[in-house]
């Protein structure tokens, strides 16, 4: 009889314990779901800003080439003109260059 009077007056059954450890996994299982949930939405925002940065590179070019292509035509522009124009296209392609490589650069690099 004192034995039994023990064993009921202890502590938590083993059955509480993986009550309480089944618990404690439904958490884990909740958090990592949660977590993996959120990874995927960061890489899919990574993608997006990758395909608008790829955008905004073809976009630029196919501006600069339609501006290229109508000073050449162009009569009213003076050849001094033209080649003023001619250097600063180049150095908004370089810029253009340049800054699509950054995004790309900092965009992969993150996560």
């Amino acid at each position: 009889m004192i034995l039994f009077t023990v064993l009921v007056m202890g502590g938590p059954s083993e059955r509480e314990y993986r009550e309480k450890l089944d618990k404690i996994k439904q958490k884990l299982d909740k958090k990592a779901k949660d977590i993996k949930s959120q990874f995927e939405k960061l890489e899919k925002a990574k993608v997006d800003l990758l395909k608008k940065t790829k955008d905004m590179k073809h976009d630029v070019e196919r501006e600069i080439a339609k501006m290229e292509e109508e000073i050449a035509k162009s009569k009213d522009l003076a050849p001094e003109s033209k080649s003023r124009l001619r250097l600063e296209i180049d150095n908004l392609k370089s810029e253009a260059r340049k800054r699509y490589s950054e995004l790309e650069t900092r965009i992969t690099e993150a996560l």
